[in-house]
């Protein structure tokens, strides 16, 4: 089976750009980056070359050809091609380990605009605010996440599957499939050599070993997020005991420690820049722009659901559950919609948030806030129906619109309700499995109760 990636159709249209830049792909360890290139490569170009800065002879390459012509030249000789240059796709992986190698990228677009090249490295994000002459503004970005829910479905042959979930609104008779595969999902995450191998065997003990080489090999990447021994330390310490942070965290003693808030900090936006574990900030505002406030407590946010179930141990619970809410009081499920609504974005570094309002009498939180339009439309996840809307209710009626979205495991409906304080608002309920149509349903939700609506609430 081939199993390809929505992010090729994106690769393909940077490739049929007449003014590309060149294509920097940014994500974590693990996540695909350099398949997606060579299927790129295997797709649309006659001929490839990949250049991996971690080997001395390829650094060695970039050193004593610092003009692109003479890079070029000594490329093509070396692989033995004779072609034009658009039709030689060169990708150079892991390239924060040459210096010399992101320099010559600028040159690329100024020189010779008609050769395609890519660059991708896991810890990119470490060195790009160190390397002097950086091509700010003469490359693009792309951001690769694990599989989404309509990738996962794809690699395990569900194509019908996935065709209900893009049909708006989902078909009756679809629901109980999909939450059964979107339970899978949440119990693998989206890791592709995860998803790849249950594809081929369905047996979820077999690929106990992958999980754990997966997620030790994060834990050995600690060496190079840190500078020093102690940091090293911390950042091993913070990565063992972030799976087990349910609620928002401080830094100060974090994971039951005597580090200080300082070395806790530290350690976090290292692996916040790796992107193996995020820092998710919550925002005050309900209306535009959103903001982090970086003052208050933030949420965690592991790369895949799936590498923390196991961190966590808890894939037995998953298996046993009929709803996701049901696991460590919805963590599990709310973890693996913000890595869902992440997904949405490629082309930018995009955070979710979440809102709090922190008062002497009262707290409040959203699990999520999505800007859509002239809006910040208000997520909540809830277990079912009958789930508590007191925070929901409290933005409602501080913000400019009346309009708020709940997911759970039930069928797509759209209901009116009021807040406490008697304003109305229309509530979309969507199941689990459809945040990652989240930017299809938004249109299809404010059609069906019009522009500017004004909802009686039921008596």
């Amino acid at each position: 089976m081939f199993r390809t990636r929505k992010a090729l159709n994106d690769l393909i249209q940077w490739a049929n750009q007449s003014d590309r830049k060149p294509l920097i792909i940014r994500g974590a360890r693990q996540v695909g980056k350099s398949t997606l290139v060579r299927m790129l490569a295997k797709e649309h170009y006659s001929h490839y070359i990949e250049l991996n800065a971690e080997k001395p002879d390829i650094q060695d390459l970039f050193e004593r050809f610092p003009r692109l012509n003479d890079f070029l030249q000594a490329i093509f000789l070396r692989n033995n091609i004779q072609t034009t240059p658009d039709q030689c796709l060169i990708f150079i992986d892991e390239i924060q380990e040459s210096p010399a190698a992101i320099r010559l990228l600028r040159y690329f677009y100024e020189e010779a605009p008609e050769v395609p090249v890519i660059a991708a490295g896991s810890l990119l994000d470490f060195v790009l605010g160190e390397i002097e002459s950086f091509p700010v503004g003469r490359v693009s970005y792309y951001y690769l996440n694990p599989l989404d829910f309509e990738e996962f479905l794809l690699w395990q042959g569900q194509d019908l599957a996935v065709e209900a979930v893009r049909t708006i609104p989902t078909p009756e008779y679809a629901y109980e499939t999909l939450f059964s595969w979107y339970h899978t999902y949440v119990l693998l995450g989206g890791m592709p050599e995860i998803v790849a191998r249950y594809a081929e065997s369905s047996n979820i003990a077999q690929l106990q070993p992958l999980f754990a080489g997966l997620w030790q090999g994060f834990m050995d990447d600690v060496e190079k997020y840190g500078s020093s021994n102690k940091q090293r330390q911390v950042l091993r310490h913070v990565i063992r005991t972030a799976p087990l942070a349910i609620d928002r965290i401080k830094f100060e003693g974090f994971g039951q420690s005597s580090y200080s808030s300082r070395e806790i900090g530290e350690a976090l936006r290292a692996l916040d820049l790796a992107r193996i574990i995020r820092l998710i900030y919550p925002t005050t505002q309900t209306e535009p722009p959103m903001v982090s406030d970086l003052k208050k407590r933030p949420r965690l946010q592991v790369l895949d659901t799936g590498l923390l179930n196991y961190a966590m141990g808890i894939q037995e619970e998953l298996l046993a559950v009929e709803d996701l809410h049901q696991v460590y009081r919805g963590r599990i499920i709310q973890h693996h919609l913000t890595q869902e609504l992440q997904s949405l974005f490629t082309h930018k570094d995009y955070k979710p948030h979440f809102w709090v309002r922190e008062k002497a009498n009262t707290n409040a939180e959203v699990d999520l806030i999505y800007a859509f339009r002239q809006y910040l439309i208000p997520i909540e996840i809830k277990s079912g129906p009958e789930g508590r809307l007191r925070s929901l209710h409290q933005f409602i009626g501080r913000c400019p619109h009346p309009y708020a979205i709940r997911f759970l495991r039930n069928q797509c409906s759209i209901e009116q309700y009021q807040t406490l304080d008697g304003k109305p608002y229309y509530l979309m309920n969507l199941p689990y499995f459809l945040m990652g149509q989240l930017d299809r349903y938004l249109p299809y939700f404010l059609d069906q109760v019009g522009a500017k609506p004004s909802p009686t609430p039921p008596a």
